[in-house]
């Protein structure tokens, strides 16, 4: 399989054969053209020359659609997306067998008619673009679409040709628009299996939406919603509905005919309860209710027994019923940003639990009962009111990721040693607390990827940290060391090193702003000169033992010579002034 690297600028994409793969580089220079043309037809075999199915140009700063592209006959799918590309040439119809096009983030202000011929096309992906929504319309000519994406184009209204004619159509995005209704045909798109207008401007939601029942993914979050429709029902193929930061005070009852709904995020809204009727919704497994007034959870909430996923960020809640240890399969749950006063016990029932978050709350100490967590991977419990470090969590045998920081929560002066205890840990982040010194045992988490210890009060590192040699980011920011371990460039894995705001001495400051690399170039001059100096010493020590002295002797040698020196001098004065004084008589 042959490779080509012409350039050291550039960028790396993949050109797919019809039963070939290489990595080609592509520079914007038509040097760098002619020399892959050149590779292609002198290192390809005959039957793959010209056959070119995969190109991706994106992020290369092109300002037209390069002409080479164009001449890719049997070109399949083509990446122009986050260039600076304004016009669409007339000749894009020779690329009569492209089926993927993205043209994503561009500066692109029309489409050509010529646009309307690409007959093979499935998905294409005009978002981000300066688009005079007028010329959509030759879209509508494009019959095999299967994805239609055009995000953040200022579009105020969803042609209806294109509601008309694509009726091919599986996944329409229109995000992030100015939309305050669809067109009625709409209805005709019976085919469609996602339609996203997120950020929108629906005060109302789209009832048309609801006679397409292929319909599995409905994304309607960020915009003015005020009820959903109880012909919302009709959906029995819905999946995924996120209706989230709207202004909805209740969800109708039929919703739980939606049978097939496993995602449902209602977060942001003005919700007091939910409908017994949710229940029924068998194969939910990811809830979402953040942002919410509840204070109380909904009974309906804990017979949801399939729950996998659960949202309760800012919910007010301070305490969790006893049936919630129903949730048996609940494998992730966001509890942050409430007034639990104390570590809820019942969740120690969760035993299939992966990740919880219980920061910013208002709790001082952690049940021992957590340690029946043993699948806890992830635990956040930063900004809390913890007098001491918990050390109940050194039981949790599987944490991987261990958020105590205490930006907002009482600040820790201390981390004890039996932090080693947490042998799996890979990210522990100890932040904005009060830490004067890390324990020695550090290097005892040799599974260790991120310490980050930033805005603390540290004074020194110890020497156990330089042998944690997985470790990849060390923030160190904002605390007050002015030396480090002189072997810090053990750590061959590091990528980060973050000092500023130390008031660095040994490496200096100047050094240490300059990154990691300019600080372990330091750490081995350093030691290089330590070891010349400890070398020259030894040296000495040798010549003095060979001449019969003490290993010390030397010194005292040294200082008899000068003693005799200046008694030498001392006595050649006094000569001088002897004669002096005869000379004068």
């Amino acid at each position: 399989m042959p490779e080509f690297r012409q350039s050291t600028s550039g960028k790396m994409f993949n050109v797919r054969f019809s039963n070939a793969v290489t990595s080609v580089l592509l520079d914007t220079n038509e040097q760098t053209w002619e020399t892959v043309e050149g590779k292609i037809e002198s290192e390809l075999p005959t039957q793959l020359k010209h056959r070119v199915l995969f190109l991706d140009s994106s992020q290369q700063k092109h300002k037209e659609l390069p002409g080479q592209v164009l001449d890719l006959e049997d070109l399949e799918e083509l990446h122009l997306e986050k260039n600076q590309i304004e016009t669409i040439p007339k000749e894009i119809y020779q690329l009569h067998n492209i089926k993927v096009l993205y043209l994503n983030n561009n500066n692109i202000t029309q489409i050509c008619g010529e646009f309307g011929e690409l007959k093979k096309l499935e998905t294409l992906d005009l978002s981000n673009n300066p688009l005079d929504w007028s010329s959509l319309e030759i879209i509508s000519g494009l019959h095999q679409l299967r994805e239609l994406r055009l995000y953040s184009i200022n579009l105020n209204e969803f042609p209806v040709l294109i509601c008309k004619k694509l009726h091919h159509l599986h996944l329409l995005g229109l995000s992030k628009n100015r939309l305050k209704s669809l067109p009625s045909e709409v209805v005709n798109l019976t085919h469609l299996k996602e339609i996203y207008l997120r950020n929108n401007k629906f005060a109302s939601f789209p009832k048309q939406i609801c006679l397409l029942q292929s319909l599995e993914i409905v994304d309607l979050e960020e915009n003015r919603l005020t009820s959903i429709p109880e012909e919302i029902s009709s959906l029995s193929n819905l999946n995924k509905l996120f209706i989230s930061i709207n202004n909805l005070s209740f969800i109708p009852k039929t919703l739980s005919r939606c049978t097939k709904l496993a995602v449902l995020d209602a977060s942001g809204n003005h919700l007091q309860k939910l409908p017994h009727s949710l229940k029924e919704l068998g194969d939910l497994d990811e809830l979402g209710l953040s942002n919410i007034g509840l204070k109380i959870l909904p009974s309906t909430v804990t017979k949801l027994h399939s729950l996998c996923v659960l949202y309760l960020k800012n919910t007010g809640l301070s305490m969790l019923p006893a049936e919630f240890a129903k949730l048996g399969f609940l494998k992730i749950l966001d509890l942050s940003q409430n007034s639990f006063t104390e570590f809820p016990t019942v969740i120690c029932a969760l035993k299939n639990l992966q990740v919880l978050s219980l920061d910013d709350n208002l709790m001082s100490l952690i049940t021992p009962q957590i340690k029946s967590l043993q699948n806890l991977t992830h635990l956040g419990i930063t900004g809390n009111r913890f007098p001491a470090f918990p050390e109940e969590i050194f039981r949790l045998e599987s944490l991987e990721k261990l958020y105590i920081g205490q930006d907002r929560g009482t600040q820790l002066t201390n981390l004890p040693d039996n932090i080693c205890m947490l042998t799996n840990l890979k990210e522990l982040y100890i932040e904005n607390n009060s830490l004067e010194c890390l324990p020695s045992t550090l290097n005892q988490l040799q599974n260790l990827k991120v310490l980050d210890c930033h805005s603390n009060h540290l004074n020194h590192l110890p020497d156990s940290v330089c042998k944690i040699y997985g470790l990849k980011k060390l923030l160190l920011y904002k605390n007050q060391l002015s030396t480090l371990p002189d072997n810090l460039d053990m750590l061959h894995t590091l990528d980060l090193l973050d000092l500023d705001g130390n008031p660095m001495t040994d490496p200096p400051v100047e050094v240490c702003s300059q990154g990691k690399a300019a600080v372990w170039e330091y750490l081995k001059e350093k030691r290089r000169k330590n070891h010349m100096a400890t070398k020259i010493q030894a040296l000495w020590r040798g010549i003095m033992v060979r001449k019969g002295l003490g290993p010390y002797s030397y010194l005292l040698q040294i200082g008899k010579k000068s003693k005799s020196k200046k008694d030498k001098k001392a006595k050649g004065k006094s000569k001088k002034g002897a004669v002096k004084g005869k000379k004068k008589k």
